[in-house]
Formats: structure tokens, C-alpha cells, sequence
């Protein structure tokens, strides 16, 4: 028996293949799901369409919300009533969107953690049966890259104590003050606070499209997108989905990638992925799946054969 990961791949980069892609790992996903999904800053170009998220909540999530936390930086989403303002701006109002630390916060134990013990997450999560991280992959400014891991240590923890807690080493006056593996091992500590709290009953979906090398909490104001459209991953392991997607950045041609391998590596973002595996949030061997044909397992390489320059 394989000890291998599945990873399901797409190039279909529209609402039906992001249905098609939903069904391969939603059979855990049960009861009331949460949806943990990157909504933006008003206006914000590169974020997941919206009739493609509108799709899934028709045909396929009919118990269940958006999730989403206020920021620890003063700006479009600091406080529930700037984040609600926010959500209108930009469309999300087809479904209902639960700003989970509305109603207070949570302390979720973090197991195995060499920098916290808990971690102060909204509390609304705990009204949730199941989980699924819907994430625009692309580049962050702190992390390198964005993907399922980001979406739910940062995207969880509540803007005021929890995302400080990530960011502020003790004893330092910056709030930003952590930084490079420092950083995403705090992250990711976080982020195992709340796959430890649905266990299997979640699933990641990582969208590689509009891959800019900055996060969509830079809205507008994003460095442009020059990285090539790839299609969308996903699996029931975290740190395979995420590997999975990293690997086919770098697959790219050197012209094609150079700009978020750069932001990806400068901020030593594969940390992100070497402490999932200690802390045996998953695993980074896997098979990639080819679900336009016929379930082939291909390698990288053949998945972006095809892929052409980003023409904006």
C-alpha cells in the first residue's frame, strides 16, 4: 500500500472545474462546513471569482458559511463593520459569511508546538461540523507563498489576539517582528490548532490562477501578475496540496516563475512545508492526479507542459 498523498489536479480553470474538483475530496465533509475562503480588500483583482464560489454554495454546500477574521493591520476588513462593508463591495452576499470572531474568541490547543501551547482563534469555528480551505495560491509579502496553510493559520486566528500572537515575538516592540522560518513556523502552529480541531473532516482546494506576488490583503494596490496560470489542486492532505502546488510553480519555464520563486525563497517560505512535516500535519510524497485525463497520475512537469506566459 502506498503511503503516498493524492493530489488532484485540474486545468480547468472556470466554475465546473472547480465543482469537479470539490467532489474528489468532499466525502468527509459533512453537517455544517465551513468554508475558509479569502474574500479581500474592496476591489481586489486576483481573489477566487466569485460566481465560481457562488457555484459550489448552489450545487454543493447547502449547510455551511464563509469564514473569515478581521486583520491585525488597520485597513478594509480591521473591524467587523469595515470587514461587512468590505464583504458587500466585493460581492459575497450570495451566501452567508460568518466573520467568526464576531461574537469573541477561542483557545485552541496547538499539539507538538515549540512555540505555542494555544493559539486564540474566532470562536464561531467551533459551529462548524467540517472545514474546507478554498485558497487563492499566489505570494505574500511576510509568508513567500499563500496556500492552504496561510489561508488557515493567519485566515483563523482572530485579527487582534491571535494574529498578534503569530506576528510579535515576545519581549519586541514590532508588531511585525516575526519573521523568515521564525514566521512560518508560528503560522503553522496555528494552522495545526484547527486541522487538529476538524481532524478528517476537511478537505483543500489550492487555486493556482492570478498569481501575483503579493497576497490579496493587498487588494489593489498588488504587485502585477506575471506568473503564468497553472489550474487548481486539491487533496484531504495539507501539506501535499501545498507541496504539490509549490512544486508546480517551479516547474514552470525560468521566465514564467522567477518572479514568485524569488518572493517564495527570500522570505524562506518552503519552511511552511518542512514543519508541516515535523509536526505530522502530512505528507510531501503524493501522486498527482489528472482528473481531465482519466485520473493518469503525471508528474509536474507534464501538468504545465502547456501552460503559456501570463497576458494578463
Amino acid at each position: 500500500m502506498s503511503n503516498k498523498a493524492i493530489v488532484y489536479f485540474t486545468r480547468d480553470l472556470s466554475e465546473k472545474g472547480l465543482l469537479k474538483i470539490y467532489k474528489r475530496i468532499c466525502e468527509n465533509l459533512t453537517g455544517r462546513i465551513a468554508v475558509k475562503l479569502h474574500t479581500g480588500e474592496k476591489h481586489g483583482p486576483n481573489i477566487i471569482p466569485r460566481p465560481w464560489v457562488k457555484a459550489l454554495f448552489d450545487r454543493e454546500i447547502s449547510k455551511g458559511a464563509i469564514i473569515e477574521t478581521n486583520t491585525l493591520y488597520d485597513g478594509d476588513r480591521y473591524t467587523t463593520e469595515k470587514h461587512r462593508d468590505t464583504l458587500k463591495v466585493n460581492g459575497w452576499t450570495f451566501c452567508p459569511v460568518d466573520i467568526i470572531e464576531e461574537t469573541g474568541t477561542v483557545m485552541l490547543p496547538v499539539e507538538g508546538g515549540k512555540w505555542f501551547k494555544e493559539m486564540s482563534i474566532g470562536k464561531n469555528i467551533k459551529n462548524y461540523d467540517s472545514l474546507l480551505a478554498l485558497t487563492h495560491f499566489k505570494g505574500h509579502v511576510m509568508g513567500g507563498f499563500g496556500g492552504s496553510n496561510k489561508n488557515i493559520g493567519i485566515g483563523c486566528a482572530d485579527g487582534k489576539i491571535g494574529k498578534k500572537l503569530i506576528h510579535q515575538l515576545p519581549q519586541t516592540e514590532s508588531v511585525w517582528s516575526a519573521e523568515g522560518e521564525i514566521f512560518m513556523e508560528r503560522m503553522t502552529e496555528s494552522t495545526k490548532s484547527v486541522t487538529d480541531l476538524f481532524g478528517k473532516n476537511i478537505g483543500y482546494i489550492n487555486v493556482l490562477r492570478n498569481m501575483s506576488v503579493s497576497c490579496d490583503c493587498e487588494g489593489i494596490h498588488a504587485a502585477p501578475v506575471v506568473t503564468p496560470n497553472i489550474g487548481i489542486c486539491a487533496s484531504l492532505d495539507i501539506l501535499a496540496v501545498d507541496k504539490a502546488s509549490v512544486d508546480l510553480v517551479y516547474a514552470l519555464k525560468e521566465d514564467d516563475k522567477k518572479d514568485l520563486v524569488e518572493r517564495i525563497e527570500s522570505r524562506q517560505g518552503p519552511r511552511q512545508l518542512s514543519y508541516m512535516k515535523e509536526l505530522g500535519m502530512g505528507t510531501d510524497s503524493y501522486d498527482l492526479i489528472d482528473i481531465d485525463n482519466d485520473d493518469t497520475v503525471i508528474s509536474v512537469n507534464d501538468a504545465v507542459k502547456d501552460v503559456v506566459p501570463f497576458n494578463g
